[in-house]
């Protein structure tokens, strides 16, 4: 795991994508900065329509814009939506905006992610779970309507993405043991044996959730009949506004290895053109890649299902509650 990390680091550098998005719709969340502000810059040089940013400031967000049009020359394809991934209001109003002003969404880019140091709590859950898994996944199921909606009408393929990262190897995740529908229970709970949670491997263990309730999803996709592509992009060990509370050992790391934001866009772009090969599955380098061996195991398969569940059970719960189920 450790070698395929350094060599992906040290080794391989994506190639600028290729791929065209004419006439398409692209969202793209946590756009305002870094690998979304980047991807959405490739997506728009790339012939998108209309590219969306989904972002929290909404004056940073027009700063991107403004960025993006500058360097490509596009007028009037990127737009600028307010979107807060801790609130599952804001999430909810986001996609509901989307699915009605928009003819059609192509693409959607997950992005949005938080790699929080302090323990914070937003609807009901530790943040970085909050944004990272439970909103990240209640976006998704809140726009397959329309993405699905979009493949029967234009005849195409859409594709769903979110920014998944190799650090999903590392990560520790004892609470796999948990009584069942209690692992979130665990997780939520601010001090184990008496002394406070140790924020420091949660970022790792948010990605490894992600990556498996994404690909629970997927299946369910299938199962529904569905044309959306759903995967996993790994944009590698990128220079990031996302590890400024992660202490001066991640600081040394990017020093080091890191990719450039836009370097690390380059494979999110790409996975969001590869098509049905990639569904399910998750991406690095800009090819179908090995997750964690655990993953694959029958105690991974198990652990996922069982993640989904309390997932989407929560999801389930606020769609229809919202009346968008």
């Amino acid at each position: 795991m450790a070698l395929r990390f350094l060599h992906s680091q040290l080794f391989v550098t994506p190639p600028v994508p290729t791929t065209s998005f004419a006439n398409k719709t692209v969202i793209v969340t946590g756009s305002n900065t870094g690998l979304g502000l980047e991807a959405a810059r490739h997506f728009t040089r790339l012939g998108a329509s209309t590219v969306i940013l989904g972002v929290r400031a909404l004056s940073r967000g027009e700063a991107a814009r403004a960025s993006i049009e500058a360097s490509t020359g596009r007028l009037d394809v990127v737009r600028v939506m307010h979107l807060d991934m801790s609130s599952y209001e804001s999430v909810l109003s986001f996609a509901a905006t989307v699915s009605k002003e928009c003819e059609r969404v192509d693409v959607v880019l997950l992005n949005a992610g938080v790699n929080r140091g302090t323990w914070e709590v937003f609807e009901s859950h530790e943040s970085t779970l909050t944004v990272n898994v439970f909103s990240t996944l209640l976006l998704a199921q809140a726009l397959l309507p329309k993405m699905q909606e979009t493949s029967r009408k234009f005849n195409t393929s859409p594709a769903l993405s979110m920014t998944g990262s190799e650090v999903h190897e590392f990560a520790q995740f004892p609470e796999k043991h948990a009584p069942l529908g209690q692992i979130f229970a665990q997780l939520d709970a601010k001090k184990k044996d008496g002394k406070d949670v140790d924020l420091g491997n949660r970022y790792q263990l948010s990605k490894l959730l992600q990556l498996l309730c994404a690909r629970a999803l997927a299946v369910e996709a299938a199962t529904a009949s569905s044309n959306v592509t759903i995967s996993t992009a790994n944009p590698g060990l990128c220079k990031s506004e996302l590890s400024r509370e992660s202490g001066w050992g991640m600081w040394v790391l990017e020093l080091l290895l890191a990719r450039t934001a836009e370097v690390g866009s380059r494979s999110l772009v790409s996975a969001a053109g590869m098509g049905a090969e990639a569904h399910g599955k998750y991406v690095s380098d800009d090819i179908v890649a090995d997750v964690a061996a655990w993953v694959e195991s029958e105690e991974g398969k198990e652990v996922q299902e069982r993640v989904w569940k309390e997932v989407k059970g929560e999801i389930d719960g606020v769609l229809a509650m919202k009346g968008t189920a």
